[in-house]
Formats: C-alpha cells, sequence, structure tokens
C-alpha cells in the first residue's frame, strides 16, 4: 500500500472519530428512557384471599373488633430513575444498575414485595410535561392490570416530591410528598409543582455542568451516560412558568414552582382535585441546615390541614419520630450562630472540627495556646458554615468525625439527626399567633421506603444494601478520584467556607457518612373497608393509619370511653380526635409480622422470568410463613402541647410515658391504660403507641459502628460506606427491634 492511500485511510479514521465526537458533544447519542408498561398479569384472587385469612385468623386470636375493617400495606414515597438522584444513582461510576422506570415499580409492589398500595414520587423539580405524561399513563396502566376495582391487588397512586431545600433554617421548608387521589388527565394537575430556590436552580443548571467527555471515560457504558447527559438536557430546556398566573391558566409545557408550602397548597387548591401532602425526611440532615424547627410552617397558610394530614416518622433515611434536648449549633438574639459544648449523649460536629484541628495543631508541635484559639475558630468556622461545616476542616476523613452530630440513642437514627424536625416536637409545639384559637399539628403517623430504584416497600426481608436502600459509590479508587480530587493535605488549620456560594451547586453535602444510615425503609398501614382505591383513600383522609420500620406487625389503638356518637359508638381507633372530661381510657392490640421464607411465592415465579426475578426482586420477594415474630413490649408516649408561649417542648414530650412487657406468644398482645392526670389536671394530650418486636439482623442498624471505651463514648468508626470501601455483599447487619407506630388519638378537655 503506498504512503498516499496509508494517509488518506488515516485522515478517514481521524475524520470518522472526529464526527464521532462531534456527534456526542451535541447530543446525538443520548435517548430519552420512558415509564416503560408493567406486566400485565395481575396476582392471583387465591392469594388476596389468603392473606385476607390469615389477618382475619390474627385478629380472631386477639378479639379484634370491628371485623369490618382489614389492613392494608403500602409505600407512598417511591422513585424512579424520572428523580434525578436516582439517575445519577443508577450510572455505573456509582455502582449503579440502570434504569428502573415507573413499570418497575408497579412490578416490584406486585411481585416483589407484594404490596396492597403505592404511590409513585419522582422529583418535581426534574419533571418535563413528557416524562409527566407518561407517569400519568403508566399509573393508569399500573392500575388497569389490577383485576376487579373494587377488590384490587395493587392500588397505583399518582403523586410527586415537592423538594424545597433553603440554606438557612429561615429558608428551609423541606420535602413533601403530594399523593392525588384520581388518575385521569382532566382530573389531576397539567405539570407538577415544584420547589424554586436551591433544589431547582442546581437541577436546571446541570445539564450545563455534565462533561461531554463523560461518556469517554467509562466507554463500555457510554448509552447510560449519553442518556444521562439527554435526561438533564431534557429539564433545562423546559421554560419556567410565568409568575402570579392561576395555575389552571398555565401552559402545560412549562416548569411551575411553590417557594413555600402556602404557595403549594393554593396552587393545589387552584387545581381543585383532592390531594394528600405528606412531609417527609424531617430529621434527616444531610440537606437540612442545623436548627431547623417546626414552628414557622404552623403559621398562618403555611399548614393546610385539609391535606398536610399525614406525617412521615421514618423511612429509608431513618428514623424522623424522636426529640432530644440537644442542639448542633445555637443561635443569639441577632441570629448568630455557636457551637454548643458537647453533652454525654451528643458530641456536635461543629465541637468536633476543634478537636480535629486541635490534635493536628499539637501534633504539629505548635503551642498549646496557639491551638486551643485554633480550635475555637475551628468551631465558629463549622457553625458558619451551617451544612457545609464539614468543608471547614481541610483533608477530614469520614472516619475523623467519629459520632459528631448524631443521635446516640435513637431507634434507627436519620444521619446529622435534626430534632427541630422530629414528629414529637411537631405534635408538642402550638401556635399563639390568635389567642382565641391556639393552633397545633394534628398529624397521622405513616412510613415509607423513599427508595430511588422503583423498589415499592422494601423492607420485607433485610438484604440487599445496594439496591434496597440508598446507598451508592464509586467502584473504585479511580472513579471515587475521578469525581471527588485528590485527598486535601490535613492542614491544622480551620477554614471559613462561603455558604452562599457553595450551596449553589448543592456540592456541599456529607455524602460519604451518609451512606451507614440509609435503611431498607418504613411502610404505611391503613384500617380500609376494603380493597379498593377510594377504601384506601378514605383511611388516609381519616388518619386511621400508622407506620412500620418495614415489618407487616398488625396493630389496633383505640380509646375506649369517649362519649359516645352515632350509632352509640364510643371507640375512637388511631388518628381520631375527642373531647371528653373524664380519664380516657385506652386499649392496644399487635400482632407480630409473619416470618419470612426464603425465595419468592409460587405466583411471582410463574409470571417473571428468574432473570427478572433476579433483577428486580433480587432473587428475594415477600414470602411469609405461619410463623409469626414476637412482640416483646408495647411503648405509650404522650404529648401535652405547649399551653403558653414560650414552654419548654421538652418537658411536655413523655417518652416512653409507659412501658407494657408482653408475654412470648404467636397470638400477640393486648394492653389496656388509662390517664388518670387528664381528670383533675385537664389538658390537650395526644397519645400514641409503639407495638416492639423481637430483635432481629437489620441492614445498617449499628450506623457507623462505633468502637467505644470504656465510659461508652465513641473512639474509632467503621462506617458502612456506599462505595468499593464496604464490599457489596456486605449488608452492614445488626440487631434491632423493629416496630410499628400507630396514629396518635388527640384528647381535648370539655
Amino acid at each position: 500500500m503506498s504512503i498516499r492511500r496509508v494517509l488518506f485511510a488515516l485522515l478517514g479514521l481521524v475524520s470518522i472519530a472526529g464526527l464521532y465526537v462531534a456527534g456526542a458533544w451535541f447530543g446525538c447519542y443520548g435517548r430519552h428512557e420512558d415509564a416503560g408498561e408493567p406486566t400485565a398479569t395481575s396476582i392471583p384472587a387465591t392469594v388476596l384471599s389468603e392473606r385476607a385469612a390469615a389477618q382475619r385468623t390474627a385478629a380472631t386470636a386477639l378479639s379484634v373488633a370491628p371485623p369490618d375493617k382489614q389492613i392494608l400495606f403500602g409505600d407512598l414515597h417511591v422513585h424512579t430513575t424520572f428523580s434525578s438522584d436516582a439517575f445519577l444513582g443508577s450510572l455505573p461510576m456509582l455502582q449503579g444498575e440502570g434504569a428502573h422506570p415507573v413499570s418497575d415499580a408497579c412490578d416490584y409492589a406486585r411481585f416483589c414485595s407484594s404490596l396492597d398500595f403505592w404511590s409513585v414520587n419522582d422529583h418535581a423539580e426534574a419533571s418535563t410535561p413528557q416524562r409527566w405524561t407518561e407517569t400519568r399513563e403508566a399509573i393508569r396502566q399500573c392500575n388497569a392490570v389490577a383485576g376487579d376495582a373494587a377488590n384490587p391487588d395493587v392500588v397505583a397512586f399518582l403523586g410527586w416530591e415537592w423538594s424545597q431545600v433553603g440554606a438557612t433554617p429561615e429558608e428551609h421548608y423541606g420535602h413533601k410528598n403530594v399523593v392525588l387521589r384520581q388518575t385521569a388527565d382532566a382530573d389531576v394537575p397539567a405539570r407538577p409543582i415544584g420547589a424554586g430556590g436551591l433544589a431547582t436552580n442546581a437541577l436546571r443548571n446541570a445539564g450545563r455542568r455534565v462533561p461531554r467527555i463523560l461518556p469517554f471515560a467509562d466507554f463500555p457504558n457510554r448509552q447510560r451516560y449519553w442518556n444521562f447527559i439527554t435526561f438533564v438536557e431534557e429539564i433545562a430546556a423546559v421554560p419556567r412558568c410565568a409568575e402570579g398566573v392561576s395555575s389552571k391558566q398555565l401552559p402545560s409545557d412549562c416548569y411551575e414552582s411553590a417557594a413555600t408550602p402556602a404557595d403549594l397548597f393554593r396552587k393545589l387548591s387552584e387545581w381543585g382535585g383532592e390531594a394528600i401532602v405528606i412531609p417527609h425526611g424531617n430529621t434527616w440532615g444531610f440537606y437540612s441546615p442545623p436548627g431547623i424547627s417546626w414552628d414557622k410552617q404552623l403559621v398562618g397558610a403555611q399548614h393546610d390541614p385539609s391535606r398536610q394530614r399525614l406525617i412521615e416518622v421514618m423511612s429509608g433515611h431513618g428514623n424522623s419520630e424522636e426529640y432530644r434536648d440537644w442542639h448542633e449549633i445555637v443561635y443569639d438574639a441577632n441570629g448568630k450562630p455557636s457551637c454548643p459544648e458537647p453533652t454525654p449523649d451528643y458530641l456536635p460536629s461543629c465541637w468536633r472540627a476543634g478537636e480535629i484541628i486541635e490534635a493536628r495543631c499539637r501534633e504539629a508541635g505548635l503551642d498549646a495556646g496557639e491551638c486551643t484559639k485554633r480550635a475555637a475558630e475551628a468551631r465558629q468556622n463549622y457553625a458558619d458554615a451551617g451544612v457545609a461545616g464539614h468543608r471547614s476542616v481541610p483533608g477530614v476523613r469520614a472516619e475523623d468525625w467519629l459520632d459528631a452530630g448524631q443521635c446516640r440513642d435513637c431507634f434507627l437514627p436519620a444521619f446529622n439527626s435534626r430534632p427541630g424536625g422530629s414528629s414529637q416536637y411537631a405534635l408538642a409545639i402550638t401556635n399563639f399567633d390568635d389567642p382565641a384559637a391556639p393552633r397545633n399539628f394534628r398529624f397521622g403517623f405513616i412510613a415509607s421506603s423513599d427508595n430511588h430504584t422503583a423498589r415499592a416497600g422494601t423492607g420485607y426481608k433485610e438484604f440487599a444494601r445496594h439496591g434496597n436502600t440508598e446507598a451508592i459509590g464509586t467502584p473504585s479508587a479511580k472513579w471515587r478520584t475521578r469525581l471527588i480530587g485528590e485527598a486535601e493535605p490535613a492542614e491544622p488549620q480551620s477554614r471559613a467556607v462561603d455558604l452562599v456560594a457553595a450551596r449553589q451547586n448543592l456540592n456541599v453535602l456529607e455524602t460519604e457518612r451518609q451512606a451507614s444510615f440509609f435503611l431498607t425503609g418504613g411502610l404505611a398501614a391503613v384500617h380500609a373497608e376494603g380493597r379498593s382505591r377510594d377504601a384506601v383513600w378514605n383511611a388516609l383522609e381519616r388518619k386511621e393509619v400508622y407506620g412500620t420500620s418495614g415489618d407487616r406487625i398488625l396493630l389496633w389503638f383505640h380509646l375506649l370511653n369517649a362519649p359516645a356518637r352515632a350509632g352509640g359508638v364510643s371507640a375512637v381507633p388511631m388518628g381520631g380526635e375527642v373531647r371528653m372530661a373524664t380519664a380516657p381510657r385506652f386499649e392496644v392490640r399487635a400482632v407480630g409480622a409473619q416470618k419470612q421464607q426464603p425465595g419468592c411465592p409460587e405466583f411471582s415465579e410463574q409470571t417473571l422470568t428468574a432473570s427478572r426475578l433476579e433483577a428486580l426482586c433480587k432473587g428475594e420477594c415477600f414470602n411469609p410463613s405461619d410463623e409469626r415474630k414476637l412482640i416483646t413490649r408495647i411503648e405509650v408516649v404522650r404529648i401535652r402541647p405547649q399551653a403558653q408561649p414560650g414552654e419548654a417542648v421538652a418537658g411536655l414530650i413523655d417518652d416512653p410515658w409507659r412501658v407494657f412487657p408482653c408475654e412470648p406468644s404467636q397470638a400477640g398482645c393486648v394492653v389496656q391504660f388509662e390517664d388518670s392526670e387528664f381528670a383533675t389536671a385537664p389538658r390537650s394530650a395526644s397519645y400514641y403507641v409503639r407495638a416492639i418486636e423481637e430483635a432481629t439482623p437489620t441492614v445498617n442498624a449499628a450506623n457507623l459502628r462505633c468502637e467505644t471505651d470504656a465510659s461508652g463514648r465513641c473512639v474509632k468508626v467503621n462506617p458502612c460506606y456506599g462505595d468499593y470501601r464496604t464490599p457489596a455483599s456486605d449488608d452492614c447487619l445488626a440487631d434491632s427491634e423493629e416496630r410499628a407506630w400507630s396514629s396518635p388519638i388527640y384528647v381535648d378537655p370539655l
């Protein structure tokens, strides 16, 4: 071959390569990933009958009445790869599994977790007109497969997540799931309503930040990266809706946002359909600024009790139930933050920052006085930086923080727990803006998964930390360096962090330590008068609901001696409200969850292929035996909300107020109790119960896996990482007591 031909051949190859790279640069190879189609097979009616019969048998053993309701289990917090964080986590560079569309959630709820109901709650901030259209159709398809509408195998609800993030406690309202009763296009909003501000800006700017070279860094998996680039560009291409225009008057092809809960409630009212708004992850400190509290959300239109009826006490991001009287950061009258001193049960992260810097300073041989000064500066720098505080310590490793910022005695706590966001705090506060009509939150309690791989109801078995929890991370040290850069030197000097600049792209979040706090998640349970959509919705509306940490515990909780109502009925179920003058008397009945058998039931194996069962269910399904776990005790919590401004919240929460041990029995446990103080010193109170099972192995139950000294102080941690440093096969199991939380019963004096 002549030199000329060789040169022409080389030139041709270079041209082809150039055209290929140019095509990648201009986004020619990315494909839109749609919602998919669910498997067109329902669960056999005999299976539903067997489930109902097992529940009736358990109820009969405890003499439960009335018999006209059944307990159904569901998950009202499910993300698919239509959510931006879910799509990001699906990429190979984070050990992702690939696309998990809405249809996967339908199949998973039906054949893997065997739920009775679920809802899709993708982030509105990542939605586009096309995705919302496809989501609506996928939910309708899921329901169409469910069989008889009066007795469906699964009810699928349409919804979204309003994902608000504020840089300061004053600006932060947190995330809320919107669940819609209807599914027809004419009955639902033309677009999901997202939040403005940080979350929205970060997502809409993402398309400009994704490197076009990314697919070439992992060329065998290049299509997934090209599809991701297309995904974020689709978000950026949707124009913002005009402000000050009624939701119904806006075009369907724009992005609509609501800056505050009041704006969200107003926009939902403009649409007029039935919707429930469920705050979630309220103590999760991953993105929530230190010092947040519920107080500002009880003011005026920031709370709509007709829609905001339920609250998530637990999810795959941890427990949001419990209040603790310690502070992550303290603020003076002018709003200036400072670092509180540690207590025996809590080490503020800002304080630990000072300890790290002081230790480095002493190791460098500097003067003790100088090291003390630098420690104080480090504490203040952390406090000033809020949620970005960890970045004020150069070269810090996750292990260096020990268990700083964590609730040491909470059940499966949320990462960097924010006590002011807890459900107990919400029930304890009162708004006195109108002295003649003090205002309180009166939530019903549920739990959810908050899963981001379309796996609705993941807590049925404690396995597969990768996939059944939010644990994600790089597959190698090489990829970790690519994504976060080389490790910084561990300097003996703290640094100030510009919070405003740092928060622009949400790149300040403490991603590594939080992986130790991801759980398989919880479930919502309803006492419903049937299996239909209306029956489930009506139970949610009247708050006759409870949450579990994942196990399908059966729980009944009633006030027995309320003044007689219509028909002479005096029993008030969980979620109810009543006025009375006498001492309230309550009854609890609880039965442990059915123990699980390995593998999947016959109907799942006959419907899904072996490869589909492995990919979606990870080879394990809800597969109950006839044996049940034991209920070991019933705990009662009493909360008496503030009766006057400034009343200390800690003294209003009695947790536990009463504890009743249960005899080991497959039949469960029955408890009765009354509050004699209510009659002698009447003031409003709410009562709820926890039914607690025997301890069993649970994913991430030990969180950071502390080693403690003789005094109980954490001196070393072994984090359960989401990346290669903890093998994907390690589920980080530790014993934990699974539980159910009833909705409170609210009792006011006559």
